[in-house]
């Protein structure tokens, strides 16, 4: 799931304010090799920090379900992890990054939701929508400084980007067959026969016939 959480950003950050720019969106880790290698304007994105969301936990089993809507397979529900990625601009001159970096925030402040049909793969398949959070207030055990001093580089200006992504739960459990006839009981008589005996059914709601409504067709 984090590729494809990858994907989304790269596509979200090299569109909106920035398409047709010809920035560059890199994962890498900002360290000092890599700021000396690079030779063009790049966003980093660099994810620093995974860990689950404890208060979207939940309990119990959920439905899968098949092109007609009937229930195939039951799995437990998704774990939701915090994605905490540092968002830096690196280029040439502080006031070209600071612009690159206003771009990014126009883009992303728009994108507070992201709907399952803009989400790729398994992702998407999920059907839920993913919350995404930027520049906000920084919840993480570990400070900024700390990150970069670990990075081995000086203090930039940054966003910080959280994507909250559902990760499916295995295993999942095939369900049984759907119902398709209803029960039927029989009432014996006082000596223990059937013989006479009324038959009562119940039919699923699905496939109970239509009421009568006293109409006839012409």
């Amino acid at each position: 799931m984090i590729h494809e959480v990858d994907d989304v950003l790269k596509g979200l950050i090299g569109g909106g304010a920035l398409a047709g720019s010809g920035i560059d969106v890199s994962f890498e880790a900002p360290t000092r090799d890599w700021a000396a290698r690079r030779n063009a304007p790049t966003i980093n994105t660099y994810l620093y920090d995974i860990r689950e969301d404890v208060s979207r936990r939940q309990r119990g089993q959920m439905p899968v379900r098949d092109e007609r809507d009937i229930v195939v397979r039951r799995r437990q529900p998704p774990r939701w992890f915090r994605l905490s990625y540092l968002v830096t601009a690196w280029t040439k001159q502080p006031q070209d990054e600071h612009r690159l970096l206003s771009a990014v925030l126009a883009t992303l402040l728009p994108h507070e939701l992201l709907h399952p049909t803009e989400l790729p793969g398994a992702l998407g398949a999920l059907g839920l929508s993913v919350p995404v959070s930027v520049a906000g207030l920084h919840s993480e055990s570990r400070s900024l400084a700390e990150i970069w001093s670990a990075l081995g580089g000086a203090l930039k200006p940054s966003l910080d980007l959280v994507v909250t992504a559902p990760f499916p739960a295995f295993p999942e459990y095939d369900a049984g067959p759907p119902v398709t006839e209803g029960a039927a009981v029989r009432v014996r008589g006082m000596d223990g026969s059937l013989e006479g005996s009324e038959e009562r059914a119940h039919r699923p709601r699905h496939l109970a016939p239509a009421p009568d409504t006293g109409e006839r067709q012409r």
